[in-house]
């Protein structure tokens, strides 16, 4: 199961033999504990439940201790949900080592939120000019017909909120692992801030 709940730390470089940079993104990805299994017969899907990151007890409800304590795993804070059969029991732990260098990953994560935010940040519109005497600068511009339709079109690109929304970004390629401290070097860039949760999926 090639599937990690795990941290951004941050992005760094490193240099290839012939010298050429690569630009990545480190996450420390697990250890992941397989936390719940579920099969078509009982639950009607198969599926892995993996929990990632420690927690105070007193931190959770009364059913979210229970079931930690019936996979007799100690209390985690995030959970998912891994769909599919795969060869893991409660209680066994995944970690870095289901990646190998080269392997083509996709990531996911919450990106910033970058608040409201105007159609020239938002979507990249050109503007207007910048000297004086111009009345047309950060606008939107013109946006619909007047008298018929009479509305603006759902899906205009308008101002707005910008950012804090689930994004997954495909296309990655890992570039290195260090499993004695549960690190995956990732090139490119993922979404989220620095020690916000992320999702890696092979």
């Amino acid at each position: 199961m090639k599937t990690l709940l795990g941290t951004k730390l941050g992005m760094t470089q490193i240099f290839k033999e012939d010298g050429t940079v690569v630009r990545c993104t480190v996450i420390q990805a697990g250890p992941c504990v397989v936390t719940q299994k579920k099969t078509v017969e009982k639950d009607g899907y198969a599926a892995t439940q993996i929990g990632y990151g420690e927690v105070k007890p007193k931190r959770l409800n009364k059913p979210l201790l229970g079931h930690f304590k019936k996979a007799g795993v100690s209390p985690k804070r995030h959970l998912i949900e891994v769909r599919g059969e795969h060869d893991l029991n409660v209680g066994d732990t995944v970690t870095v080592d289901v990646f190998n260098v080269g392997d083509r990953v996709k990531v996911t994560g919450v990106s910033k939120g970058k608040g409201f935010q105007g159609v020239m940040k938002r979507h990249g519109f050109g503007g207007g000019p910048g000297y004086h005497g111009a009345h047309f600068h950060r606008a939107p511009g013109s946006i619909g017909a007047s008298a018929d339709p009479s509305r603006v079109f759902p899906g205009s690109r308008l101002p707005g909120h910008m950012g804090n929304v689930r994004v997954t970004q495909t296309g990655l390629t890992v570039v290195a692992t260090d499993p004695d401290k549960n690190l995956v070097l990732v090139k490119g860039a993922v979404p989220g801030s620095r020690g916000s949760l992320v999702v890696i999926r092979g």
